[in-house]
């Protein structure tokens, strides 16, 4: 059975501003305050995993230890069957230094072109991996999906990361057009907090 979580503050541990903002409006609704691995001025670990679990519980359980606070790290990304699972765990990596997306999404879009794949319409699914660490070093993790298909070029302000570029199933607009309330309701990210909040979180919490 899974750990349930009693404290009244959670350690986000990212730096990224878009994911903090999500996790952040995901946690809205519960009693505990939440600060970011900023704020605390935590270090970044490098992220040495080979799978998005892998580096999720990297990251929370390196905030947890330092903070001596539960933390809860996210590692997502987007997948292309077409490119061999690509970008995967590298999604931010392919924006290069500067981690710019629309780098990454220009990326995406050559490599398909490439790879003799059609660049529009190609499948593709982005994967959350969320990983709730206490300080004693138990670990709690989960993964989800969202599956879908990508368009070009980038549409939409909304979101972040490859959002501009990509339709979930069902949809005709792409994350980036979406209101931030549309998209927690079916998001990859989200769909993997409500198995995290599911297993941790008291019923009536």
């Amino acid at each position: 059975m899974a750990r349930k979580f009693s404290a009244d503050r959670l350690v986000i541990a990212s730096h990224n501003s878009g994911k903090i903002r999500e996790m952040v409006d995901l946690m809205a609704p519960y009693d505990i305050a939440v600060c970011a691995a900023g704020e605390l001025s935590l270090a970044e670990p490098e992220e040495t995993g080979t799978t998005f679990l892998a580096n999720a519980e990297l990251k929370s359980r390196a905030a947890a230890t330092v903070s001596e606070l539960p933390s809860f790290a996210d590692d997502s990304g987007l997948v292309v069957p077409a490119l061999g699972g690509q970008p995967g765990i590298y999604s931010a990596r392919w924006g290069g230094p500067a981690r710019d997306f629309y780098v990454a999404m220009a990326r995406v879009e050559a490599e398909l072109t490439k790879s003799d794949h059609a660049a529009e319409g190609a499948d593709a699914y982005f994967v959350s991996a969320l990983s709730l660490c206490w300080p004693d070093g138990h670990c709690e993790n989960f993964e989800s999906q969202v599956h879908g298909n990508l368009s070009f070029p980038p549409r939409g302000e909304n979101g972040f990361g490859y959002d501009p570029i990509f339709i979930p199933a069902g949809y005709d607009i792409t994350f980036g057009e979406m209101p931030p309330e549309e998209k927690h309701a079916l998001s990859h990210r989200a769909r993997a907090f409500e198995k995290l909040v599911a297993a941790c979180f008291p019923r009536d919490g």
